[in-house]
C-alpha cells in the first residue's frame, strides 16, 4: 500500500505540471467564492468540481483504509477527552479546598470557571475549524495540546500567593486558570474538532453527514468519569496519585490525537479541501432564530439540573452525592438524544413526559408519605423533560459543516442556565422557585400543533382551567378535601389530553403549579430567607407538655429549637440537652472549672449559649451570615442575649481558616458541630484539621466532635484521624430512652478527643463512654477522603449501634 502511494507520488514532471495548473485554477476559484454572487458562486463550484474530479479519483488507496479505521479511533478520542474533563473538575476543586475552606463558594466558583473554560474551548474549536486546510488545524491543535502538557502534573499554582482576607473569588479564578485552564480548554475543544475531522475522513460514506453520534460517545465518557470518581477514584487513590494518573491519561490522549491526525492528514489535500468548501457553501444558512432556539433548548435542561438538585436537597431529603443523580441523568439524555437510533424515541419521550411533568408540577412542595417516591418522581420528571429538550435540539442540528457553531451555542446555553440558578436565583427568590418556573416554561418545547384549537381542544382547555380555579377556591376556604382532589385530577387529565398543544398544556401546567400549596399541610412559617448557602426557615411547632417552640430548619436539617414560654426558654433542646453526650461534657468540665473558654464551630440557633455561666466566654465560628443574623436576633431566639451569662462573640468565615488566626491553647472546650446530612465539609475531618483543633485547646481541654448523620458513618474515620493526630478519644452513641418527648433531646453520635489519655479519665469512668474504634478505616487527610465508604457503612449504622 505504501509502495503504491510512493509510485503515484513519483509521477512524471509533465504530469505534476498539469496537476499544478489545475490546482492553481481551483485556488483562484476558492479565493473569489466569498465575494461572488450566488449564481457565479454556483458556477464556480461546478467548474471546480469538474477540474478536481481527476484528482479526487487519484486519491491514495490509504485514504479508504484510514476511513475504515476512523470510527473506533475517533470515538476513543472523544470518550477519553470527556473522561479527563469530568475527572479534573472535582480533582482540582478538592486540591484548593484546604486553602480556601469548605465554603460552597469554592465549588460554585469552580463550576462557573469550568463552564466558561468549556465555552472558550468550543469557541477555539469553532475558529480553528473555519480554517479551510485541515492540516493547519491539526498542526495548531497539536501545538496547543503539547503546550498544555508543560504544566503537568497537575498542581495548585503558588504564583498568585495566598488568598487575601477579602473575597477570594478572583484569586480562585486566577489559580484555576493558571493551574488547569489550558489543558481543560484544549480537552473541551476536542469533541467538536474531532467530529468535524471525522466528517472529512468519512466523506462519501453514509455516516459522514451525522458525526453527531460521536457526541453520544463524548457524553458517555463524561458519565463514566462522573460515576467513577466518587465510587472508585476518590476512595482508592490519594489526591497526589490522582493527579499523576490524570497527567498520564492526558499523555495517552495526546497519543490518540496523534493517531487521529495521521488518519485525517490525507483528507487535508486540495481535493478534500474543495469538497469541504462545497459542503459549507451548500449548507443551508442558519438564522438567528435557529441560534436562539439552540441556546434556549440547551439552557433549560442546564437550569433544571441545578434546580432539581437544590429542590430535592432543600425540600425533600438531604443525602450525600445527591448531585450525582441529576447530572448523570442529564448526560444520559444527551447520549440518547444524539444516538443514531435513540433508545427512547422522541414520540415516546413526549408521551411519558406529559404525564410525569403534570404530576411534578402538581406535587411541587407537597410532602409525600414515602420521600423516595417523591425523589423518584422529580428525577423522572427532570429526565424526561431534559430528554425532550435535547431531542428537540438534536432534531434541529445543522449539517456537519456548521457543527462547531452548534456546539458553541449549546455551551452558551449551558452557561446561561447554570449561571441563572447559581448566581441570580438566590438573589431573586426566597425559596427554590426557579425549578418549577423553568419546568413550566419548558412546556413550550413541546409540539404546538397546527392552526387554532379545535372545538374539542378548546373545551378541554376551558374545562381544565375552570376545574383548577374551582379547586383553588374550595381549597382556600375549606382546605384540602375530596372535591379538590377530583377537580385537580380533572385539570391534570385535560392537560395530558392537550399534550400536543404546547400553549394550552403550559396554561394548565401553571394552574397545577399554583394549586400545589393547597395540598400542603398547613404549618406556621414565621420567616423564610435565602442566602448563598441555602434556604433557612423559621417555623412554629408544639412540643407535647412544653408548649410552642421556634425551630430553625436549613433545607431538611433541623439546626435548633427554642421553647417560647419564659419558664423554659433557656432550656437547651435537641443535641444540646443535658442528657446528651454534648451536655454531659459541658457539665463535667464546668463542674471541675469555675470559668471555661468555649469555642463552637457552627452556630445554629445558638443553643450552646445556655451553658455560658458568669466568668465563662464563648466564640462561635459560622460560615453563613444569614444563620448569624437569625440566631443573634432576640426577637427570634433568646439563647445568646437572654440566656448566656458571659460574653459571646462570633467569627464569620470557614472555621478551619478562622482558627488559623486564633491564639493556640485557649479553649477548654472546642465543639465541632458543622456536619449536616447532605454536605459534609471533609476538610474539617482530616488529620491536619484535628491537629489544628488539638493545638487550640488547653493541655487539659477537650474537643467535642458531633458526628450525627442520617446517611454517613463518620465515627470510624474520625477515630482513625484522632489517633494519627496524636490524641486520645472516646465515643458515645446516645439514643433517647423509650417514651421520651420528641425535640427535648435527640439521638446523637459524639466523640471527645484530648491531647492525652489522662484528661479523659473522668469520662472513661462513665460506662456510657467507650474507646473510639477506627475499625481499620483508612485515615482521612487533606490528600485522601472517602465519603462513599462512609455512605456504605452508614447503611444500618444507627440500628447496629443501638443494638450494641
Amino acid at each position: 500500500m505504501i509502495a503504491a502511494f510512493e509510485v503515484r507520488r513519483c509521477c512524471s514532471l509533465a504530469g505534476r505540471r498539469r496537476k499544478a495548473a489545475r490546482l492553481n485554477r481551483c485556488s483562484n476559484v476558492v479565493r473569489h467564492l466569498a465575494l461572488a454572487p450566488d449564481e457565479r458562486r454556483l458556477r464556480g463550484l461546478t467548474d471546480m468540481t469538474t477540474t478536481l474530479a481527476p484528482l479526487a479519483e487519484r486519491a491514495p488507496p490509504t485514504f479508504s483504509r484510514a476511513a475504515a479505521l476512523a470510527p473506533g479511533v475517533f470515538a476513543s478520542a472523544v470518550l477519553l477527552s470527556a473522561c479527563l474533563v469530568f475527572l479534573v473538575e472535582p480533582m482540582i476543586a478538592k486540591m484548593v479546598l484546604p486553602t480556601l475552606g469548605g465554603a460552597p463558594a469554592v465549588w460554585n466558583t469552580s463550576l462557573a470557571f469550568f463552564q466558561v473554560a468549556l465555552l472558550i474551548g468550543y469557541g477555539y474549536a469553532h475558529l480553528l475549524q473555519r480554517l479551510r486546510t485541515v492540516r493547519v488545524q491539526i498542526a495548531i491543535h497539536g501545538v496547543v495540546l503539547l503546550s498544555a502538557a508543560l504544566i503537568l502534573p497537575l498542581k495548585v499554582t503558588h504564583a498568585l500567593g495566598d488568598p487575601g482576607a477579602t473575597d477570594p473569588t478572583l484569586w480562585l479564578l486566577g489559580v484555576l486558570a493558571l493551574s488547569v485552564g489550558l489543558p481543560f480548554a484544549a480537552l473541551s475543544a476536542t469533541a467538536p474538532l474531532v467530529q468535524s475531522w471525522y466528517a472529512r475522513v468519512r466523506a462519501g460514506r453514509i455516516d459522514a453527514a451525522n458525526p453527531y453520534v460521536l457526541y453520544a460517545a463524548s457524553n458517555l465518557g463524561s458519565l463514566i468519569a462522573l460515576l467513577s470518581y466518587p465510587i472508585l477514584v476518590e476512595p482508592t487513590l490519594r489526591l497526589s496519585t490522582q493527579t499523576l494518573g490524570w497527567s498520564l491519561g492526558y499523555g495517552l490522549f495526546v497519543a490518540v490525537i496523534a493517531v487521529v491526525g495521521v488518519l485525517v492528514w490525507p483528507a487535508g489535500g486540495a481535493a478534500a479541501t474543495i469538497r469541504h468548501v462545497e459542503a459549507r457553501a451548500a449548507a443551508p444558512p442558519v438564522s438567528w432564530k435557529d441560534r436562539l432556539l439552540w441556546i434556549a433548548l440547551a439552557a433549560a435542561p442546564s437550569s433544571l439540573m441545578l434546580g432539581v438538585t437544590t429542590h430535592i436537597a432543600t425540600d425533600i431529603a438531604s443525602a450525600p452525592f445527591l448531585w450525582v443523580a441529576p447530572l448523570a441523568l442529564y448526560l444520559l439524555t444527551f447520549i440518547i438524544a444524539f444516538q443514531a437510533r435513540p433508545l427512547i424515541s422522541p414520540r415516546t419521550a413526549l408521551l411519558f413526559q406529559a404525564a410525569v411533568f403534570a404530576a411534578c408540577l402538581l406535587t411541587f412542595g407537597v410532602p409525600i408519605k414515602w420521600f423516595l417516591a417523591q425523589v423518584a418522581l422529580d428525577l423522572l420528571g427532570f429526565f424526561l423533560t431534559a430528554l425532550v429538550c435535547h431531542q428537540a435540539l438534536a432534531a434541529r442540528r445543522p449539517p456537519a459543516a456548521r457543527l462547531t457553531e452548534f456546539y458553541l451555542l449549546i455551551s452558551v446555553g449551558g452557561v446561561i442556565g447554570g449561571s441563572f440558578n447559581a448566581f441570580l436565583a438566590p438573589v431573586i427568590f426566597k425559596t427554590v422557585l426557579e425549578y418549577p418556573i423553568v419546568l413550566a416554561l419548558v412546556c413550550v418545547a413541546r409540539p404546538w400543533g397546527e392552526g387554532r384549537l379545535r372545538t374539542r381542544e378548546a373545551a378541554l382547555l376551558a374545562g381544565g382551567l375552570a376545574a383548577g380555579a374551582a379547586a383553588l377556591a374550595i381549597g382556600h376556604f375549606m382546605g384540602f378535601n375530596a372535591a379538590v382532589r377530583v377537580l385537580l385530577t380533572g385539570t391534570l387529565i385535560c392537560g395530558f389530553l392537550l399534550r400536543d398543544r404546547a400553549p394550552a398544556f403550559a396554561a394548565l401546567g401553571v394552574v397545577l403549579l399554583v394549586s400545589g400549596p393547597i395540598l400542603t399541610p398547613r404549618k406556621e412559617v414565621l420567616k423564610v430567607e435565602r442566602s448563598f448557602f441555602g434556604v433557612v426557615r423559621l417555623e412554629r411547632m408544639d412540643i407535647p407538655g412544653h408548649g410552642a417552640a421556634t425551630t430553625m430548619v436549613h433545607g431538611t436539617t433541623l439546626h435548633g429549637a427554642e421553647l417560647t414560654s419564659l419558664a423554659e426558654r433557656c432550656r437547651p433542646l435537641l443535641y444540646y440537652a443535658p442528657t446528651t453526650p454534648i451536655g454531659q461534657v459541658f457539665r463535667s468540665v464546668q463542674a471541675r472549672k469555675p470559668a471555661v473558654r468555649i469555642g463552637a464551630i457552627g452556630m445554629g440557633a445558638g443553643t450552646v449559649a445556655t451553658y455560658v455561666r458568669p466568668g465563662d466566654s464563648l466564640r462561635f465560628f459560622e460560615i453563613d451570615p444569614l444563620v448569624i443574623r437569625m440566631a443573634d436576633d432576640p426577637a427570634t431566639f433568646g439563647y445568646i442575649h437572654g440566656c448566656a451569662r458571659g460574653p459571646i462573640d462570633h467569627v464569620l468565615g470557614d472555621a478551619r481558616l478562622a482558627l488559623g488566626h486564633e491564639p493556640t491553647g485557649q479553649f477548654d472546650i472546642l465543639l465541632v458541630d458543622a456536619f449536616s446530612s447532605d454536605t459534609v465539609p471533609t476538610h474539617l475531618l482530616t488529620v491536619e484539621a484535628m491537629r489544628g483543633y488539638l493545638s487550640h485547646i488547653k493541655p487539659d481541654g477537650v474537643v467535642i466532635m458531633h458526628l450525627s448523620n442520617r446517611n454517613l458513618e463518620l465515627m470510624q474515620p474520625v477515630a482513625a484521624v484522632a489517633g494519627m493526630a496524636g490524641g486520645a478519644a472516646l465515643q458515645q452513641v446516645y439514643r433517647p430512652p423509650p417514651g421520651s418527648v420528641p425535640m427535648i433531646d435527640m439521638a446523637e453520635d459524639t466523640m471527645i478527643v484530648a491531647r492525652n489519655a489522662a484528661v479523659l479519665a473522668p469520662f472513661r469512668a462513665d460506662p456510657r463512654w467507650k474507646p473510639a474504634r477506627s475499625g481499620g478505616v483508612r485515615v482521612w487527610t487533606d490528600d485522601y477522603t472517602n465519603l462513599f465508604g462512609a455512605l456504605i457503612r452508614g447503611i444500618g449504622h444507627v440500628e447496629r449501634e443501638t443494638r450494641s
